[in-house]
């Protein structure tokens, strides 16, 4: 059974406000922070390849950075289409080719933005074992702030902090079902999914959890960006400290 990487970068990142190049470009240390996501999964023993979604006219400087930063579990990269929801079909169908061509049909996909490079290699880890468990993995965290949900009636609900989480990346599940309801979901031409585990609910399949780390957020905003930075250089520190202590 192969774990495969479905990694979406097919946004413009109209919130950031760059214009030069869109946020899954963006550079930190010399390094886009694409390349610090797929890094993530180009290192993890458990992964097996990993298939990415981009803009299609920054395909060819896609390829130049897996080069330059020796990344080696890429098999495919596919043009990314009008939609998210269009986009990540587009991945895995691209998947089901590479798992054809390899005769495996118990593949497990694992989705994630390209622009979350702060998860960790436990968090992947444990989303291949809930697929394996349970059919499928959300990666949640812990609600910290209340919610107020508005009614049909006008009034307002507030349900127990306690029991509520933020769903994050990566959201996994096994190919074959994930694929099934994307297919469904075109069929009936229901495509305003905000992500693949609204979709797998709606379609009636049990998801499965796994808590994730807080600063896993994905970078829209120029703030999200000088959080990702002083991550970064926390984990520098960290690293040096280890070296020398």
């Amino acid at each position: 059974m192969k774990n495969i990487a479905l990694i979406f970068a097919g946004g413009s990142g109209v919130r950031m406000n760059t214009k030069s190049r869109p946020k899954q470009f963006l550079e930190l240390n010399g390094k886009p922070i694409i390349i610090y996501t797929i890094e993530l999964f180009d290192n993890h023993p458990e992964v097996d390849a990993i298939v990415v979604v981009c803009i299609e006219k920054w395909i060819p400087f896609l390829n130049k950075m897996l080069k330059k930063f020796e990344i080696n579990k890429v098999v495919r990269i596919v043009p990314g289409g009008v939609t998210s929801q269009d986009s990540i079909f587009r991945g895995l169908c691209e998947i089901e080719s590479y798992i054809n061509e390899e005769g495996d049909k118990d593949a497990v996909v694992m989705i994630h933005d390209g622009v979350r490079p702060l998860i960790i290699p436990d968090t992947i880890s444990s989303n291949i074992a809930k697929v394996k468990e349970c059919g499928s993995s959300i990666t949640v965290i812990p609600a910290t702030e209340t919610f107020v949900v508005k009614c049909d009636d006008g009034s307002l609900h507030i349900p127990d902090r306690s029991n509520c989480v933020l769903a994050r990346a990566p959201q996994s599940f096994k190919l074959t079902d994930i694929l099934s309801v994307h297919r469904r979901s075109r069929q009936e031409n229901n495509m305003n999914f905000v992500d693949s585990c609204s979709m797998m609910s709606y379609y009636g399949y049990k998801l499965g959890i796994v808590e994730g780390p807080v600063e896993n957020i994905k970078i829209t905003t120029p703030t999200d960006y000088f959080v990702f930075r002083a991550m970064v250089e926390v984990h520098e520190n960290q690293q040096i400290f280890g070296i020398f202590g």
